[in-house]
């Protein structure tokens, strides 16, 4: 199973808001051989936050090798129909380099409100959406009749160019995620969980999917863990550069379980408990001051990309 590190992180993690700084930032994941770069989906905000399709339409515009994904996409808060045009169209224009990844949305009532939809129903919809999406891109002429959901006689093109349909990938690591992710996922994409909590994700999906008649649907490297990054002289020296940009609400879990913290040379040993878990795709989230980003990102490349890419 391959081993594959990325790069991602929500809103504006740079100094100023400069487009130029993401696209150099772009180039630069490209330069140093990351596999991906992901952006984080938050539609109705206070905080700077782009979205994410339309800066990955750019970005891949830049680039000919870098993959592109969303973490994770509020998939309840877009219509089905014109999501599956749009991500059809990226994964044409990019030559096939997108990786969607869907959840159900964040807990604020108000952003689902603001969509025209309600938080109670995104369950069924997310299901729905996600069958819809196939639909479209494997058939022409789609009819499909659910609950929430309607369509007659549609087609999209461009079809996708990934042979066998971008991946969808469920993020979350609830109960009713892991059941998800088993039912009509691709792969599973979690954070703010420990090598152990990984494993045991796993292991569950792999009995629902057996429970659900998909056993063997999801490969065995498509299993990904989003983690912490920030590299300095002392474990204590890099907690005091990343505690202000960690997950604001992680009472639930001890962040320095997903988080690489220190020198270099330590952080291996974290992927690695990682991979034994049963994970090889990796989503590195870097946790400094703005003007650290680039200086971290080439210790990343440089220092541990080697060992796994």
């Amino acid at each position: 199973m391959a081993v594959r590190i990325g790069i991602g992180f929500g809103g504006w993690p740079f100094e100023t808001l400069q487009p130029e700084l993401l696209w150099d930032y772009t180039l630069r994941c490209e330069a140093l051989g990351f596999d991906s770069l992901w952006l984080s989906d938050r539609i109705v905000s206070e905080k700077f936050n782009v979205e994410p399709l339309m800066a990955i339409a750019t970005m891949a515009s830049l680039t000919k090798n870098l993959k592109f994904g969303t973490s994770v996409l509020g998939l309840p808060l877009r219509n089905p129909t014109i999501l599956a045009k749009q991500i059809a169209s990226l994964d044409f224009l990019s030559n096939g380099r997108l990786l969607p990844a869907v959840g159900l949305g964040s807990e604020n009532d108000r952003e689902y409100e603001s969509c025209g939809t309600h938080r109670s129903i995104r369950s069924g919809q997310t299901d729905e959406a996600i069958r819809i999406m196939r639909l479209l891109w494997s058939q022409d002429n789609v009819n499909f009749q659910g609950k929430y959901f309607s369509l007659r006689n549609i087609s999209i093109q461009p079809k996708p160019v990934q042979k066998d349909l971008p991946p969808i990938w469920i993020g979350g690591r609830s109960e009713a995620a892991l059941k998800r992710t088993a039912r009509v996922g691709d792969g599973w994409l979690v954070s703010r969980a420990s090598a152990s909590d990984v494993g045991l994700g796993i292991n569950k999906i792999k009995e629902y999917l057996k429970q659900y008649g998909r056993t063997g649907s999801i490969e065995e490297d498509h299993y990904g863990a989003i983690l912490n990054f920030c590299f300095a002289d002392s474990f204590n020296d890099a907690e005091i550069l990343a505690r202000p940009y960690l997950y604001p609400n992680s009472q639930d879990s001890d962040y320095r379980k997903f988080s690489i913290l220190g020198r270099p040379e330590n952080a291996r040993n974290l992927i690695d408990s990682f991979i034994k878990a049963g994970a090889t795709k990796f989503i590195a989230r870097p946790c400094c001051p703005p003007e650290m980003m680039l200086e971290q990102l080439e210790i990343l490349g440089q220092s541990i990309l080697p060992y796994y890419h």
